[in-house]
């Protein structure tokens, strides 16, 4: 558990994989700090799916002030610079009243942006990423890889096998900028002091983190998960759009169009909310290791 005698640094990062905790511990520790709890979660920003994307609820937000949570329509989509731009304000409002800030969520990129800063890469010609993608279908990943390594080493040696998104990029920027995707990043200044915050990842073992992950989908629908996903493809919206990228709308979307039982679609889910809590501990692991790390679970009473 967070202690709260451990107050200052005044601002918290509470970070880790669905289903671990998070939420029940930022919540705590506002209650016994005086905190207030900033959303880091990319699908709790957009309105429409408290339930499937584990917002909190009613009762929740009147126990401490909560910010950036379904503060975004459905057909818009946020980036993480979007999003940077609203935590800082936040951040900033909340410093004005004097109270502990205890930024919470999944999405690892939020955290580095605020921890290491965001890089302000130019934009990229359209023209130069279609380049960069037929380079790439041509050659394949192994060859394109060695076409990438003397523009951009860092970025070749770091972006996993098969990530064809990140290649491509990396690519484009070094050819269209004449500096490497990684030399822009690394020019970046953090939004947080270094010094400033504390930050924790939750990390609950393997298996209890998948049951865990299992048993909470049951309860979504109990709850009125399939009622939120039924209004969301009443809209007709993009399927481009990020929020429709929620774990387990796909798959209960599917139901309610009549492809899948709700057995089918539950299970399906399932697994991929597993592999999406897989993800999200490998990222975590590599990219905040000097984080302390918590077990997860429920939070003791304080």
């Amino acid at each position: 558990m967070v202690e709260s005698s451990d107050i200052a640094p005044r601002i918290w990062l509470i970070a880790g994989p669905t289903a671990s905790g998070k939420s029940a511990h930022a919540l705590d520790l506002a209650e016994r700090t005086g905190g207030e709890i900033v959303n880091a979660d990319s699908m709790q920003i957009y309105a429409g799916l408290r339930v499937l994307t584990a917002g909190p609820s009613l009762e929740e937000t009147t126990r401490a002030p909560h910010h950036l949570f379904e503060v975004v329509d459905a057909a818009i989509g946020w980036s993480v610079g979007r999003w940077l731009e609203a935590a800082t304000k936040v951040l900033a409002e909340i410093k004005s009243r004097g109270n502990p800030a205890i930024i919470v969520g999944g999405t690892g990129l939020y955290f580095r942006a605020l921890t290491h800063g965001l890089a302000d890469v130019p934009p990229v010609p359209e023209t130069q990423r279609e380049i960069s993608g037929l380079l790439y279908a041509a050659r394949g990943e192994e060859a394109f890889r060695e076409i990438l390594k003397p523009l951009d080493p860092e970025a070749e040696a770091r972006i996993e096998t098969g990530d064809r998104q990140r290649l491509v990029r990396a690519h484009a920027v070094a050819i269209a900028t004449g500096k490497s995707l990684t030399a822009w990043q690394t020019d970046t200044r953090p939004a947080l002091a270094p010094g400033s915050w504390t930050g924790v990842v939750l990390d609950p073992p393997r298996a209890e983190l998948y049951a865990r992950c299992d048993a909470r989908l049951a309860v979504m629908v109990e709850q009125g998960a399939l009622d939120e996903v039924r209004a969301m493809e009443a809209r007709g919206l993009d399927p481009a759009l990020p929020v429709l990228k929620a774990v387990g709308y796909r798959e209960l979307a599917a139901h309610l169009r009549g492809e899948t039982t709700l057995d089918q679609a539950l299970d399906a889910a399932r697994q991929e909310t597993r592999r999406y809590a897989k993800r999200q501990l490998t990222w975590f692991r590599n990219q905040t290791p000097d984080w302390t790390r918590l077990p997860g679970g429920a939070v003791s009473a304080p």
